[in-house]
């Protein structure tokens, strides 16, 4: 079943991440607007890594309506700022699965934190899980507040 949402977007009740977005979830919430949402990922490769995801059900890139595109480029940088910083990394790993393992059918964006000799090697992925949920919320609140400090006077990396 699809049904309506902000913007005349739809999303899809029996998609996750369509379901996540709901306040009943359990998921560490780190950002949203009219057309994303961003939160960080339950089996991180290292802590901070968030999925940045469409508001609407859009399943893959081709479904990706232009119009929506810049913004998710601008909350896509917006998102690698704050957590370069926040996590104290050297950078940031961005990746987009499409289709061939997209383990939920949903457009999203890995947002990770990177180190020079972190392990991260290619596209074979690590996942770890947090230690416990108020490790995750501490992290999360971390990226909120530097999300926070980034839009109030926004500028790139330094």
């Amino acid at each position: 079943m699809v049904r309506k949402h902000s913007r005349e977007n739809t999303i899809k009740e029996e998609c996750l991440f369509c379901a996540i977005q709901g306040d009943n979830t359990s998921c560490f919430r780190v950002f949203k607007n009219d057309d994303v949402f961003v939160f960080l990922d339950h089996r991180p490769l290292f802590p901070g890594h968030c999925l940045l995801i469409t508001k609407a059900h859009i399943a893959t890139l081709a479904e990706l309506p232009l119009p929506l595109l810049h913004g998710i480029a601008e909350n896509m940088r917006m998102i690698a700022i704050a957590v370069q910083r926040a996590m104290k990394a050297e950078g940031t790993f961005i990746a987009i699965n499409n289709i061939v393992s997209q383990s939920v059918p949903h457009f999203h964006v890995h947002i990770v934190p990177r180190r020079k000799g972190d392990g991260l090697r290619g596209f074979f992925w690590p996942r770890m899980k947090y230690k416990s949920d108020e490790e995750a919320a501490a992290i999360a609140d971390l990226i909120r507040k530097e999300i926070a400090r980034t839009q109030s006077g926004w500028e790139g990396v330094q």
